[in-house]
């Protein structure tokens, strides 16, 4: 379990994620994801040049000695890596001449943290915080790996998906917003409350997977089914399916099919989900599931207006600056038969 942020530090970084000193919040979205590397001297330097192969990432090392790291620094530069500097801010013309790069960026986030004036020294002369890691990975998103934890989580990552890249090279980098920190406080709070209250389980591995389900002990109103009728509730991961639908509709109609896969397996394989009789999502985002076989109810009007409440609140937090092509949610759903029938693998039960 990771220590406690102390509350002076956390109130910096939560500065950081509204884009304090400059900081860079991360992509687009999308299978990439920036991966940083902090490394404290020059041998495991190399060790991590080794273990990287041709992927390219970003290696944050310690600014005031880095300096002399000699050809484990010049290396990195030459097998394509970004440098980013960490800890109190040297000469940038020396650290510049010695990675053979421009430094741009810094890890505000490394013990020991710059300073107030060292990150404001640095924003003046062009150098931008990295974003602030997330904990898992997430479609254009950033991670900070351990040295020695690296070759393990590469592996993972390409196994899920995702392409592992210096953050200075992901899609959409961009300076960080009030509206990002909102963002990330959002998901800490209302989302995380919510995922354990309803106990969801996530399906997100990969960065095209866009639904999450939850086992229900009843079928709520306009289910077809006896009131206590066990189900499965699909929850869709609005922000990614918004960013896939601004790259490729067809991109995103093909994310849903893979997704509903990943929910039918799920209910073929979770013991929370074995008597669930029927799945269901209540979505502004219905049209691919009634094209995928769902049939659409409507909502009484109480719960819609509810509902539509919860999804503005939601385009409010992410940004989303697009209007929805429809205002008032419905309800798709399909019985656990025809689902798994369709969905499912038949060598599974």
């Amino acid at each position: 379990m990771s220590a406690p942020v102390p509350p002076l530090m956390r109130a910096r970084r939560t500065r950081l994620r509204a884009g304090a000193y400059g900081a860079w919040y991360g992509g687009s979205g999308g299978p990439e994801i920036g991966v940083s590397v902090p490394v404290p001297d020059p041998q495991t330097l190399r060790r991590v040049l080794e273990t990287a192969g041709s992927t390219r990432l970003t290696v944050i090392v310690p600014a005031a000695q880095a300096t002399g790291w000699g050809d484990a620094l010049r290396g990195a530069t030459d097998a394509g890596h970004e440098v980013a500097g960490s800890g109190p801010a040297p000469s940038l013309v020396a650290l510049d001449v010695a990675a053979g790069q421009s430094i741009r960026a810094w890890a505000a986030d490394v013990i020991p943290e710059p300073s107030h004036a060292t990150l404001l020294t640095l924003a003046a002369r062009g150098v931008h915080p990295l974003p602030l890691p997330d904990v898992a990975a997430r479609p254009g998103g950033t991670l900070s790996v351990r040295p020695k934890e690296l070759e393990a989580v590469l592996s993972d990552l390409r196994a899920r998906g995702y392409r592992p890249i210096p953050v200075r090279d992901l899609p959409g980098l961009r300076r960080a917003t009030p509206r990002d920190a909102l963002a990330h406080a959002y998901a800490l709070t209302v989302e995380a409350n919510f995922t354990r209250a309803h106990h969801v389980i996530d399906l997100t591995s990969r960065p095209d997977a866009v639904m999450r389900v939850a086992p229900l002990p009843d079928a709520p109103a306009p289910l077809p089914l006896p009131q206590d009728t066990p189900t499965a509730e699909m929850h869709l991961d609005s922000a990614r399916l918004v960013s896939m639908a601004a790259r490729s509709q067809l991109g995103t109609y093909r994310a849903y099919q893979r997704s509903l896969k990943d929910v039918a397996h799920a209910m073929q394989t979770r013991p929370e989900l074995a008597d669930a009789q029927a799945v269901f999502a209540v979505t502004l985002f219905y049209g691919p599931l009634e094209q995928a076989g769902f049939t659409l109810l409507e909502l009484p009007p109480a719960r819609a207006r509810l509902y539509g409440l919860g999804f503005r609140v939601l385009r409010l937090v992410h940004g989303t600056t697009r209007p929805p092509s429809v205002q008032q949610p419905k309800m798709a759903w399909m019985p656990r038969g025809e689902f798994l029938t369709r969905y499912g693998h038949t060598d599974s039960g």
